[in-house]
């Protein structure tokens, strides 16, 4: 095992951008124990270099986030295109959903399920002059680019997808799929 000299835990903590009272208070030692140990003037426990070196591991690891993750372009419709043609792109496309956008913001969804709900309650009779927005649902909800994944997960649990937005418009989706093929990377 490799134990890092004072100099090497000091240049690891300013590579990583760690102030001395952020990497003691992760490692829940004082700032005054991490000065002292980067000075090489005490001797640390093996246990609090271990929290230490733990504590600048975990740091150098980038997060990831829901932009790394989504992608992008996302396919979607207009609330004001036809049912045929949104039915067409979800059958071409292999997708059971779609976000429906309105000048690149979400208004809603369209879902295979939500179609075939309204055609078995006969609430809307069959014909070409339908609308995405008659069939449309509540939108898939939205997160910035910079959440990090965890978070996508606990939405997904709840959801089919989650729309990624930047400045106010859409820029990536990311589904259950996607989070299952992280798995396999």
């Amino acid at each position: 095992m490799h134990v890092p000299s004072p100099e090497e835990l000091r240049s690891a903590r300013r590579r990583i951008g760690l102030k001395q009272a952020d990497l003691a208070h992760r490692a829940g030692i004082s700032q005054s124990m991490i000065a002292r140990i980067e000075r090489g003037s005490v001797d640390p426990r093996v246990s609090t270099l271990r929290r230490i070196v733990d504590v600048l591991t975990a740091a150098e690891i980038p997060a990831v986030t829901a932009g790394s993750v989504m992608h992008s372009p996302v396919v979607s419709v207009s609330p004001d295109d036809s049912i045929l043609s949104a039915v067409d792109k979800m059958e071409q496309m292999a997708f059971s959903q779609l976000p429906v956008l309105k000048n690149g913001v979400p208004v809603g969804c369209i879902s295979e399920a939500a179609i075939l709900t309204a055609i078995g309650e006969q609430r809307h009779p069959r014909g070409h002059h339908q609308k995405v927005h008659d069939f449309m649902e509540a939108s898939f909800p939205t997160v910035p680019p910079e959440i990090e994944i965890e978070t996508v997960v606990s939405i997904l649990e709840q959801h089919h997808a989650v729309l990624v937005m930047a400045e106010g418009r859409v820029e990536g989706v990311i589904t259950k799929h996607d989070l299952i093929s992280l798995i396999t990377r």
